[in-house]
């Protein structure tokens, strides 16, 4: 059975933790500034994926690709202290209730 985002970010976290990089002599401090950086740096690798080419050519490394940006983005609601789970659900509910330009077909 597969594990849910805060069974997930607290495996993040173990592992941040186990390799020292919440130490204040961490050469790798867990700012926010530095995993959001450290995110959009990811995202970037994500559309290297599609570069010059709407096909998927090598699904494991963009799947690789899509987890590290997951991976960044659970440390950085950590760090903020940001409940993630109860902000997507926020955020579905309020989509949900907005106006979007709808395609139909007639």
């Amino acid at each position: 059975m597969g594990k849910d985002l805060k069974q997930l970010s607290e495996l993040m976290n173990e592992f941040v933790a186990s390799k020292g990089w919440y130490e204040k002599s961490s050469k790798r401090p867990q700012t926010p500034r530095n995993i959001a950086i450290s995110l959009v740096l990811e995202a970037s690798e994500i559309l290297e994926q599609f570069q010059w080419n709407d096909v998927i050519k090598d699904k494991e490394s963009l799947a690789m690709e899509l987890a590290d940006v997951s991976l960044y983005l659970m440390q950085l609601a950590h760090v903020c202290e940001i409940d993630l789970e109860e902000s997507i659900t926020k955020k579905l509910e309020l989509n949900y209730n907005r106006e979007w330009d709808q395609n139909t077909v007639k």
